[in-house]
C-alpha cells in the first residue's frame, strides 16, 4: 500500500470514530479532499480508492484538473476573482466561498437564462479575522436574503475557516457558532440548509461533533503541500 493510500485510510478511519463517537452515521459526513498544489495523478490515485469529491482553492489549477476528471465532484472553496466566474459555472458541485456583493452580481449575471442551478455556500468568517475573506456574523442574514433572489443559485449552507489554534478543542466555539447562525438563517428564513462545511485536518473530530456535514481534509492525505 502506498503511502498515500495509507494516509486517506487513516483519515476515513479517523472519520468512522468521530461519527461513532457523536452518535452519527458515518453517511452523514461528506469528506472533501483539498488537492490544490497536489498532481492529477495523486488526486486519480485517491479516487480509485473511492474518493469522490476534492476541494480546490484556485480556478485556473482547479480547471485543468476537472479537464482531466470531469466525472469527480469539485468544490470551489477559496475567493474567486469575478473574472474568473464565467469560467467556473457547470464545473463545480458546490461553489463554498460566496461572501461578496460583487461575486453574487457575477454569479447572478453568469447564470441568468441557464436551466443549471449552481449550488452554494456562504462563507462566514467566523473568528472575525481581517485577513480572511468571509460575512461577519451579523451579516449572514442580510446577505442571504439577496442570495435566494436569484433563482439560478442553490443556497444549501454555510463555510468556515476559524482561527488557526494547534488545540483543537479551542475551534469547538467557532463550530458551535456557525451551526447557530445556520439555525437562526433556517428558522427566519423557513428553509432548509443541509450543509456546514467546517473542520480541516488538525480538527475535524471536532467539527464532526458540532455538527459539521463537509470536512475539507488536504495535508493528512495529501501529505505536505508542494509549493509554487
Amino acid at each position: 500500500m502506498s503511502e498515500l493510500a495509507e494516509r486517506y485510510y487513516k483519515v476515513k478511519e479517523r472519520i468512522r470514530i468521530a461519527c461513532q463517537n457523536a452518535g452519527r452515521s458515518e453517511d452523514s459526513v461528506t469528506l472533501v479532499a483539498v488537492s490544490k498544489f497536489h498532481s492529477i495523478d495523486d488526486i486519480i490515485e485517491v479516487a480509485n480508492l473511492g474518493q469522490k469529491e476534492f476541494g480546490e482553492n484556485y480556478i485556473q489549477e482547479a480547471l485543468e484538473k476537472i479537464a482531466v476528471r470531469p466525472d469527480l465532484k469539485w468544490h470551489a472553496i477559496g475567493p474567486i476573482q469575478s473574472k474568473k466566474t464565467k469560467e467556473i459555472i457547470g464545473k463545480f458541485a458546490l461553489i463554498e466561498s460566496l461572501a461578496t456583493d460583487s461575486f453574487l452580481a457575477e454569479l447572478e449575471k453568469r447564470t441568468k437564462g441557464s436551466k443549471q442551478v449552481q449550488e452554494i455556500l456562504l462563507q462566514v468568517n467566523i473568528g472575525r479575522e481581517e485577513q480572511k475573506s468571509g460575512l461577519l456574523p451579523e451579516d449572514v442574514l442580510t446577505f442571504a436574503k439577496k442570495v435566494l433572489l436569484v433563482p439560478t443559485l442553490k443556497l444549501t449552507g454555510l463555510m468556515c475557516i476559524p482561527p488557526l489554534d494547534l488545540e483543537p478543542e479551542h475551534t469547538r466555539p467557532y463550530f458551535k457558532e456557525l451551526r447557530e447562525i445556520k439555525e437562526n438563517l433556517e428558522q427566519e428564513l423557513s428553509l432548509s440548509l443541509p450543509h456546514l462545511s467546517m473542520g480541516m485536518s488538525a480538527d475535524f473530530p471536532v467539527a464532526i461533533e458540532e455538527g459539521a456535514t463537509i470536512i475539507r481534509v488536504g495535508t493528512d492525505i495529501f501529505g505536505p503541500r508542494k509549493s509554487h
